[in-house]
């Protein structure tokens, strides 16, 4: 069996990126009970969303923080729950 598991990943490394992305997806499908949408889906999915955030930012409905506040912000928070 661990034979067979190391020359499945060898191909699978020879996969581009993309490919393996896709093999990847199809088998935590796999593990799943109920199937799940297709990866076209999520994406365009995904596609809407950003373009709905980006609609509502340009409108000035939303504003963007900066990762750097964010990022102090977190440190800040694991700071004090670490005293």
């Amino acid at each position: 069996m661990v034979a067979i598991l190391q020359e499945i990943e060898n191909q699978a490394l020879q996969l581009s990126p993309h490919e393996r992305s896709e093999l990847a997806h199809r088998l935590i499908v796999s593990l799943e009970e109920e199937p799940e949408d297709s990866p076209e889906t999520i994406a365009k999915a995904w596609d809407e969303e950003i373009a709905r955030r980006v609609a509502d930012l340009e409108a000035g409905h939303t504003q963007w923080i900066p990762a750097e506040k964010v990022f102090e912000e977190v440190d800040a928070l694991i700071a004090k729950r670490t005293r």
